[in-house]
């Protein structure tokens, strides 16, 4: 006895909209998983900028390449760590719903934006041999990070998101204005806590209750 076309397509639209919804309810139900990268982010250059700190006061004899030298390990150090979270976090239940896609992008964005950002500025003072441009990195960084917090908060419609964001281009302006001080490598630490891993710890837990 064949079976009515009519009737087969019905299951199939019925098996769609089962699949539509189920994808929509992970969507609504999936943390955001960025946490672990923006708590290793946090480690890896808070570090540096305190040992460059501690370089500043004269309490660490590291200066000049050596300087440059530290945040090339900072940078590869995390580099690795966060090859290995993407690996990791890309088999985590709701790591491919819409809004933690559109959140890794947007924080991919920040990563490239500071990443390119670093290279023209140490492009400009090995051309001209002065570092004083790279007084303002900081500040560039806690602009990027301002964006994707914000970005990340539209996404999700999480006020606390954006409010990050905001405390993230306030920093950027002290910054700014602390930039030939010692008192950048201060504000820039406690940025550092406020925007990235406090958040970032915040998430991860976020995501253990989520997990189960």
């Amino acid at each position: 006895m064949s079976q009515d076309p009519a009737m087969h397509g019905g299951a199939d639209v019925h098996s769609d909209i089962a699949y539509m919804k189920k994808l929509a309810e992970e969507g609504r139900q999936a943390p955001v998983l960025v946490g672990p990268i923006l708590v290793s982010a946090s480690l890896w250059f808070g570090a540096a900028t305190f040992i460059q700190w501690m370089g500043k006061l004269g309490i660490l004899p590291i200066e000049g390449w050596g300087l440059f030298g530290l945040w090339m390990i900072a940078g590869a150090g995390f580099g690795v760590v966060l090859f290995m979270l993407i690996r990791k976090l890309d088999t985590v239940a709701g790591s491919g719903t819409r809004d933690n896609v559109a959140i890794g992008a947007a924080w991919s964005a920040c990563g490239f934006s500071i990443f390119g950002t670093w290279m023209v500025l140490t492009a400009f003072a090995l051309s001209t041999g002065s570092w004083s441009s790279m007084a303002l990195m900081p500040a560039v960084v806690m602009i990027a990070y301002g964006a994707a917090w914000i970005i990340a908060g539209q996404i999700v419609r999480q006020g606390w998101m954006i409010g990050v964001g905001v405390i993230s281009f306030a920093g950027a302006v002290a910054l700014g204005w602390f930039a030939f001080t010692d008192w950048t490598y201060a504000i820039y630490l406690v940025l550092l806590v406020a925007v990235a891993l406090c958040p970032g710890l915040y998430l991860m837990k976020q995501a253990s209750r989520a997990g189960g």
